[in-house]
């Protein structure tokens, strides 16, 4: 390791200069540091792109709703709070709703999430939704089987009646390999700053893995409609994941954005009818 004066420091002008200095005193890898480099050129790049985009969801009145679903510690949290980063605030909401009190429990499943759709100019994010009742409910028998199959045969006609009415619906599900979801679950043990994540079901998502599996299998195979795929994306690695996410999302309006941006084919998978 080369000697490290401190009156190198005082040379440095930029980000670039920092990371040449610690890669030239092997303080970190070379391929590890272009690879962290290269995400947070994407990462500005894609925040800018979705910043320019929801000007013209404002401009052009659009009403947004970006479903996200997925298995637990495969990071919606850390994804959508990327992909809001810069956006304007008043126009955006994130929704995650927390298990029905007993009066939504009298209600039509639906109604509860209907009071959340945008408006015009606005963009919403449901961080879990009312599939809830397609994967996570059935799994740990918090509702009936007749309330389940009421659910799915409802779920796709009322999606598309808020498509009909002009919303612009996009479904993005994040699937993680039982191996790494294990690691990331440890770690959410272990570290302080990360044990507000751990929720009582997340500690059962590897004993309840199969069960998950066959429902979500169900959620693509029943749910999945030629105009309102199921879009998903792997994120055992988690920044290309992010990446992805926002990609898919800027694909979704041809019409106010320039290009189509391209996805590497391995972390999509799009389930159709």
């Amino acid at each position: 390791m080369a000697e490290f004066d401190l009156s190198d420091l005082e040379k440095i002008n930029n980000q670039q200069e920092i990371f040449d200095l610690l890669v030239e005193h092997k303080i970190i890898k070379t391929k590890k540091f272009k690879k962290q480099l290269a995400y947070q050129k994407d990462l500005k790049d894609l925040q800018q792109k979705l910043n320019a985009l929801q000007s013209a969801i404002i401009e052009h009145k659009k009403r947004v709703l970006i479903i996200f679903e997925g298995r637990d510690a495969a990071g919606k949290g850390g994804t959508i709070a990327r992909i809001i980063e810069y956006l304007n605030p008043k126009k955006t909401k994130i929704i995650s709703l927390p298990k029905p009190n007993d009066l939504e429990k009298g209600q039509w499943y639906f109604q509860r999430y209907l009071a959340h759709l945008p408006n015009e100019g606005e963009i919403v994010f449901f961080d879990r939704s009312w599939y809830n009742r397609a994967v996570v409910e059935p799994v740990f028998d918090f509702c009936t089987p007749e309330q389940y199959q009421q659910f799915m045969g409802q779920v796709t006609q009322v999606e598309e009646l808020l498509q009909n009415d002009g919303i612009v619906v996009i479904k993005l599900f994040l699937s993680i390999s039982k191996e790494e979801q294990a690691a990331r679950l440890e770690d959410r043990k272990t570290d302080p700053l990360k044990n507000w994540k751990l929720g009582t079901l997340d500690v059962q998502a590897q004993d309840k893995w199969d069960d998950y599996s066959h429902y979500i299998e169900q959620l693509f195979r029943l749910t999945s409609t030629p105009n309102l795929p199921w879009i998903e994306i792997a994120t055992d690695e988690k920044k290309d994941a992010r990446l992805a996410a926002m990609r898919t999302i800027l694909n979704a309006f041809p019409a106010l954005t320039t290009k189509q941006e391209r996805i590497d084919s391995t972390l999509i998978n799009i389930h159709t009818k």
